[in-house]
């Protein structure tokens, strides 16, 4: 009996230490996947720095025409009007705001 005991007793320790790599993988897998999901939407569209700065923007602008209780329109908002930048890079600006903006309005409505 002490052989046996002497041989089960380090298998089974084994054998349950080996477990618990398998689940927190298995668990950070997990997490990547949904803060990768999370991203997608906020993330912005590849292209220039301005139009990326646009589409932040325009999420930041839409959420907070919400909170104050103003009128949703991304063609409304002071930054779509006098957009920080000059040039050819403005209408670039405008589109990327307007992206974003509404991007954040389906994201906080899912259904519309």
């Amino acid at each position: 009996m002490k052989k046996i005991f002497r041989i089960a007793a380090p298998l089974m320790a084994v054998a349950l230490m080996s477990g618990a790599p398998v689940i927190a993988l298995a668990q950070n897998s997990q997490n990547q996947n949904s803060a990768t999901q999370v991203e997608d939407w906020n993330t912005p569209p590849a292209g220039t720095e301005q139009a990326q700065q646009g589409f932040r923007d325009g999420l930041e602008a839409a959420r907070l025409d919400k909170v104050a209780k103003r009128k949703v329109d991304a063609k409304s908002s002071h930054l779509y009007k006098n957009p920080p930048v000059k040039g050819a890079e403005r209408e670039a600006y405008r589109d990327s705001f307007e992206k974003g903006y509404q991007a954040q309005l389906q994201h906080d409505n899912p259904g519309v």
